[in-house]
């Protein structure tokens, strides 16, 4: 009885070439749980689409994938000098976004971070200057942009990008290879179109393994139903039933991510007033749980354990069976399964 990730295989990877299609120069990306597919299962996926270069997120990561992916590996996070040594192979390309970083790592192959609008990391238009000396002892293999998701403000993202092309332009420094994160098809395509002599290769992740929702499924297998009155104590802290009803057992507990969230951010009144609902139902030990049951998400009786959890699954609905499985929807990022199943 297992937590499982279903995968509708051909659906799913049509969604890949038509990602691939409208992002021609396409670096997939592959980091952290490896969208809740592993690390191995991407990389596979990742030759099969014929790339010649996947983008990571450490070097660890690297060190794992470098296994798996026969290609280039482009590590994202931006390298720093006195960071941890970890043994990597020529293929794998390092991030920098400061100039002490790019004099850190001589003869490497290097793709150097400007900085955006996002404000995370990146070397200046101040830098500029500086980098003629310093991509010397580089192998440069091109600059790269982190775009924000959001623009509140209304500015553009393929000016944002425009912008700095101009400014690398007017210092003399090789444009040969652009990296954008978070653009749209036609906006890359306008890039492209303004800039001919210029390839532009759109790191993607998200759109790319988790575009299309309906390609997969966690199911989470029921292991055992035990009717419960209204009053009966049950569970770590032998709390009360509320109502008549069944607390059913089913795989998938905090190990897995079950009842893990990542913070999100709220926009409009609507959103807001539910996520202070939840809040407040929180405060009562009344927390929905992922899982599906007879067409409603199901409450949990209590937190969930470390590999399972128990709902509460009230007596006016159908009994669950052990063997049945409940749908749960749960966040890819931030869930391990303990199988996948390709249909």
């Amino acid at each position: 009885m297992a937590l499982t990730l279903y995968v509708d295989t051909a659906r799913w990877r049509a969604h890949h070439k038509h990602v691939q299609e409208q992002f021609p120069g396409l670096v997939p990306v592959c980091k952290g749980n490896g969208y809740g597919f592993g690390h191995e299962r991407l990389s596979e996926e990742a030759t099969r689409l014929g790339s010649d270069l996947l983008a990571v997120g450490t070097t660890y990561e690297a060190a794992r994938i470098k296994d798996f992916f026969s290609g280039d590996l482009l590590v994202l996070t931006p390298y720093r000098r006195g960071e941890e040594p970890v043994p990597l192979p020529d293929r794998v390309v390092r991030s920098v976004s400061s100039i002490d970083g790019v004099y850190g790592l001589v003869g490497a192959r290097v793709v150097i971070e400007v900085m955006s609008s996002m404000k995370r990391h990146g070397i200046s238009e101040q830098d500029l200057p500086q980098l003629h000396q310093a991509i010397e002892n580089v192998r440069l293999e091109g600059f790269a942009i982190h775009l924000p998701l959001d623009r509140t403000d209304g500015s553009d993202a393929v000016e944002e990008v425009i912008g700095w092309m101009d400014r690398l332009r007017a210092a003399r420094l090789p444009l040969h290879t652009m990296f954008v994160s978070h653009l749209k098809a036609d906006e890359l395509a306008r890039l492209q179109q303004q800039f001919p002599q210029t390839r532009f290769r759109a790191r993607i992740g998200t759109r790319l393994w988790l575009g299309d929702h309906e390609a997969t499924q966690y199911r989470g297998a029921v292991l055992d139903v035990t009717r419960v009155a209204k009053g009966d104590r049950f569970g770590y802290r032998q709390q009360k039933a509320a109502s008549d009803g069944f607390l059913v057992v089913v795989a998938g507990g905090t190990s897995h991510g079950v009842g893990l969230e990542a913070p999100k951010a709220l926009h409009g009144v609507m959103p807001r007033a539910k996520g202070v609902a939840r809040a407040g139902l929180a405060t009562v030990n009344r927390n929905l749980s992922p899982f599906v049951w007879d067409g409603k998400q199901r409450w949990f009786a209590e937190p969930p354990h470390m590999q399972v959890s128990i709902l509460f699954v009230p007596s006016d609905a159908a009994e669950p069976k052990v063997g049945d499985e409940l749908v749960a929807h749960l966040r890819h990022t931030t869930t391990q399964f303990d199988r996948i199943v390709d249909r």
